[in-house]
């Protein structure tokens, strides 16, 4: 019962942060045991940009450990974001400001975006990156969208 309490609390402090929706995903490695190693294609809208969705893919650990949520994922991913409507603002964007966090082991390690805005560019600039309690990874992925002007309707 503490340990779904926890969890409760933990999704109520994170209301600003995106949630992400499975594209697709492929098998990388056969497990005899549990799910298959595989690489996870999400997709997940900016919640203070309307008009933006990304699309990260990632390494998801399979056999018995992943199964039940006790791997470590690999720290590889890759990033791209779109215009796909309309850009507007629903706050005050801040830089380097979160916009989706996954935890990818049971404790101590996550996979992040990260936002940022290049006014001299007009630019959005989205970062995925990996980070531990105690060291991070330094392997990384950026995207870029110019806010453009959207088609009339």
């Amino acid at each position: 019962m503490r340990l779904f309490k926890g969890i409760a609390l933990s999704v109520m402090l994170l209301p600003g942060l995106a949630l992400a929706e499975t594209i697709g995903e492929v098998s990388t490695v056969f497990k005899w045991l549990g799910p298959n190693d595989k690489i996870v294609v999400e997709a997940f809208d900016d919640p203070k940009v309307e008009g933006v969705t990304c699309y990260l893919s990632r390494a998801k650990t399979g056999g018995v450990k992943g199964g039940l949520g006790l791997a470590e994922d690999r720290a590889e991913a890759s990033l791209a974001c779109r215009q796909v409507g309309p850009i507007t603002f629903k706050g005050k964007l801040e830089d380097g400001e979160e916009v989706f966090k996954e935890r990818t082991s049971l404790v101590f390690k996550t996979m992040q975006v990260v936002r940022f805005f290049d006014k001299q560019r007009n630019t959005l600039v989205y970062l995925v990156y990996s980070d531990r309690v105690i060291e991070g990874s330094p392997q990384n992925a950026v995207t870029a969208i110019p806010i453009l002007p959207w088609g009339k309707s």
